[in-house]
């Protein structure tokens, strides 16, 4: 099977565009692919396929074999993919996602694209469709118990759930046990990624995330647009946010309801993999 290894800030997949999902378990491809050790290494795998609503579909498998709705970073390694395989040539085009349809922009000099500005919707606050058990309404700076410590949360569907948490600093947060433990809490019945988020000042913030079937990344894009919303509705920044993350930055606006992510998309290697 041919592939190519991208990544967007570290956040780093396996895409492939001659693959029929019908002849394979995805769950256990991805398990095989993703293996560091094993396999190529990866935090999913990405598939390029036809759609009957938008110009192109993705499909995104973590590498434990769960599927994902929706991948910020990802969506920004498929739209550079399609581009420079010239599966579409355009410099916008609509993408089917088990997140809606998307679509990016991509910002491109002398032939190559340098980033990808992505139309990522609304985000949903109403709790039961994050989904989270409790009240109607939304979830904002709520508190929740954590192995006998309380934090506060704020979550939120950005086409997959997000917990944000807002921490004084990050280096001294123990993101693997506080993450785990909030993604697999029982008032998220299909877990949560978390969103660790120290602020800088207004339009600055620096995050870290534990994600729901990958565990800890080096960047994530949905979170990074949930962190912006969030740190805007908790009165911490306003409505044009830089996440910082491990590898490098997104922007991420919050105009009219919708917000945009923009960020760079990078081509690691190709090659063939038997499976």
């Amino acid at each position: 099977m041919k592939f190519q290894k991208m990544h967007g800030l570290g956040n780093d997949f396996i895409l492939m565009d001659e693959i029929d999902p019908l002849k394979y378990d995805l769950t256990a491809l991805a398990i095989k692919m993703c293996d560091r050790h094993q396999g190529i290494g990866a935090d999913g795998i990405i598939l390029i396929l036809p759609s009957d609503i938008a110009d192109v579909k993705m499909r995104i498998i973590n590498s434990d074999g769960s599927e994902a709705n929706m991948c910020g970073n990802g969506i920004r390694c498929f739209a550079k993919y399609v581009y420079d395989n010239q599966i579409n040539a355009a410099k916008s085009f609509t993408i089917e996602t088990g997140a809606g349809v998307m679509i990016p922009e991509l910002i491109i000099e002398d032939g190559k694209v340098l980033f990808v500005k992505v139309n990522m919707g609304a985000p949903i606050l109403e709790r039961s469709a994050i989904p989270m058990t409790g009240a109607v309404g939304n979830v904002i700076n709520e508190p929740m118990e954590v192995a006998g410590k309380v934090y506060n949360i704020t979550s939120m569907l950005m086409g997959v759930p997000h917990t944000m948490v807002f921490v004084d600093h990050l280096d001294q947060t123990d993101i693997v046990t506080i993450g785990r433990q909030i993604e697999k809490n029982p008032v998220f019945p299909k877990g949560t990624n978390v969103n660790f988020v120290e602020v800088i000042n207004d339009h600055e913030v620096k995050m870290r995330t534990w994600e729901r079937g990958a565990g800890s990344t080096l960047a994530c894009g949905t979170g990074s647009c949930a962190t912006a919303v969030a740190s805007f509705l908790n009165g911490k920044t306003g409505k044009e946010v830089t996440v910082h993350l491990t590898l490098g930055d997104l922007l991420i606006e919050w105009v009219d309801g919708i917000v945009y992510m923009t960020g760079t998309a990078n081509h690691v290697f190709e090659g063939e993999m038997a499976i």
